[in-house]
């Protein structure tokens, strides 16, 4: 189960709407719908949380690129909304590596087998599903709501009900329960 909310400044204080992500399947789509609720490029906070597994808050403001920070990096990666999240730059992976090397592995057969021959060599990669090169626990920028209320270490240690603690925090608890 996902909670989906936007959070957007405003001259009067802070503005929810809750938010469907079925349209969304890129980091750039999300950030277009966080530009979209903006008002004059202000603040706005996209929020999604998976139960108690993990939450991600991005950050946009203006046209900055955007500042994300995920709860459970390893958790969010079984997601189809933290895999939006957890990008090459945030996992600090050359963008596309995975798709080079794969294809040029494929393409010249490195699998240390000829042709028509079988492979019985034992299979040490455990990389099937990227999960060990993402770091169980959090990622991304500790940072990104220290201005606004909520130091990096608060941050840190939230677990359950996180985005309730962070949207009390910027005095806005009341205006995503409406939405929750």
């Amino acid at each position: 189960m996902y909670f989906a909310a936007l959070l957007a400044r405003t001259e009067d204080g802070w503005e929810a709407s809750d938010t469907d992500l079925d349209d969304v399947e890129t980091l750039s789509d999300l950030t277009d719908l966080a530009r979209e609720a903006s008002v004059d490029e202000d603040t706005v906070l996209v929020f999604i949380e998976q139960e108690d597994a993990w939450f991600g808050v991005i950050r946009v403001d203006g046209e900055e690129d955007p500042r994300i920070y995920v709860s459970n990096a390893s958790a969010a990666t079984r997601s189809s909304y933290g895999e939006i999240l957890l990008t090459d730059e945030l996992l600090g992976r050359e963008p596309g590596a995975e798709d080079s090397i794969a294809a040029l592995e494929e393409l010249v057969g490195l699998d240390g087998t000829e042709d028509d021959e079988p492979d019985n060599a034992p299979d040490n990669d455990n990389d099937d599903d990227g999960l060990d090169a993402v770091p169980a626990g959090p990622l991304g920028d500790t940072g990104l709501l220290s201005d606004l209320g909520l130091p990096e270490a608060e941050l840190l240690m939230l677990r359950s009900d996180a985005l309730v603690e962070i949207a009390d925090a910027l005095g806005a608890a009341e205006v995503l329960e409406t939405v929750r």
